[in-house]
């Protein structure tokens, strides 16, 4: 497994996102654990999460106590950065709420590390902008957590290029991730990429694959990346995400999967070297 840097820490160049393992449709517990593990197998060391990937109202945190249980079941499990995030709500009704307040980020802050079982999390971010809450204030407690020890490093989500600059200003220059969504379908994030390549700032691309209910057409949908798989004997998924990881070296996907054989591909991908050709098909296209 190639790897990448995440402020001052190394992790696999493709990382794991948990969030298909906790929300509606998700598998049952014993293939979840079993798909983490077979990440950590294929050289994995980046797992994302939230407090918010959970289906019921009565279960917040599940995908994290789910990752911080199959990571003690591991001998690689002390070597994964875990990254979590909060911010976002679910109030189990299906639909998606937001709390930006100072209050909640720290509240939500405290509850991750006890599922998560961790004197500091890893990486922490806000999960999504609060139209409610000025921005300097959500990101502010970020910063206080950071300088209080409660998390060793700091993330923003679903953040616009001033945004970025914003949140690096009031962390001190100590911004080390931008997780935002991009896939072959949704590629408006292509000026935050490139700002975070200029800054050196993690990007993490969520939903790199086009979605939970949309990864298995990714081929069908998109014929340049279907026809370089065939050329290639692999799936275009693969492609994805190896164009990806060539747009820059801050480039850390984070492809969701809830079985093993997924991520065993994904994790392949770091592997796959594409043409300058191919590159140039695949970005058109």
């Amino acid at each position: 497994m190639h790897t990448r840097r995440i402020g001052d820490v190394e992790v696999s160049a493709i990382g794991l996102g948990g969030m298909p393992m906790s929300i509606e449709g998700r598998p049952d517990e014993t293939r979840s654990l079993a798909t983490i593990h077979a990440a950590l197998d294929a050289g994995v060391t980046l797992v994302d999460t939230a407090d918010a990937y959970h289906r019921d109202a009565d279960e917040v945190g599940h995908n994290e106590a789910l990752i911080a249980k199959a990571l003690a079941s591991h001998d690689r499990g002390r070597d994964v950065l875990v990254a979590t995030k909060g911010g976002h709500l679910r109030p189990g009704d299906g639909s998606w709420t937001l709390d930006g307040s100072p209050e909640h980020l720290r509240a939500a802050c405290e509850a991750s590390l006890r599922r998560l079982g961790v004197e500091a999390v890893g990486l922490y971010q806000f999960h999504r902008p609060d139209p409610k809450v000025p921005y300097a204030d959500s990101v502010g407690a970020i910063r206080d957590l950071l300088d209080e020890g409660k998390i060793r490093m700091a993330g923003i989500s679903n953040a616009d290029p001033d945004q970025i600059r914003q949140a690096n200003e009031i962390l001190g220059g100590r911004l080390v991730s931008v997780q935002n969504q991009f896939s072959p379908a949704f590629r408006s994030s292509e000026p935050e990429l490139r700002l975070c390549d200029e800054l050196s700032i993690a990007f993490l691309p969520w939903s790199p694959l086009g979605g939970i209910s949309r990864a298995g057409e990714l081929g069908s949908a998109h014929a340049p990346f279907d026809r370089i798989a065939t050329a290639h004997g692999v799936s275009p998924q693969r492609v994805c995400l190896a164009w990806m990881l060539a747009k820059s070296p801050v480039v850390v996907p984070i492809p969701g999967a809830s079985r093993p054989e997924t991520v065993r591909d994904s994790a392949a991908a770091t592997d796959l070297v594409l043409t300058p050709e191919e590159l140039a098909e695949l970005d058109a296209g």
